[in-house]
């Protein structure tokens, strides 16, 4: 724990728990579509699910990324490849679909 007092100390473990599960929800909501990359993608969904929070922040977190404005658009420019590098864009590609409810 990083700080000495007990409020703060439950705060941090929060802050932790909360990331923890989005980490666990992100790795969830990764969709394993039907085809010829299936095993591959319930693989790297499986090792996303298992996978450290360290080595959560550094594969997909900590991305190098330009971000530009143009006009109208926002754009985001990933400047540094990284072996988790598809596992995001699939993420990215889940999230921006609507959830089935």
């Amino acid at each position: 724990m990083p700080t000495g007092d007990l409020v703060s100390n439950g705060a941090y473990m929060v802050m932790a728990a909360l990331a923890w599960s989005l980490k666990a929800w992100l790795a969830l909501s990764l969709t394993v579509p039907p085809g010829r990359w299936r095993e591959r993608h319930e693989k790297q969904k499986q090792q996303l699910l298992r996978m450290e929070f360290k080595g959560f922040v550094r594969a997909l977190i900590r991305l190098p990324c330009q971000i530009v404005q143009t006009g109208r658009k926002i754009i985001y420019r990933l400047l540094g490849w990284s072996p988790w590098l598809d596992v995001f864009l699939r993420a990215v590609d889940s999230l921006r679909r609507p959830m089935l409810t």
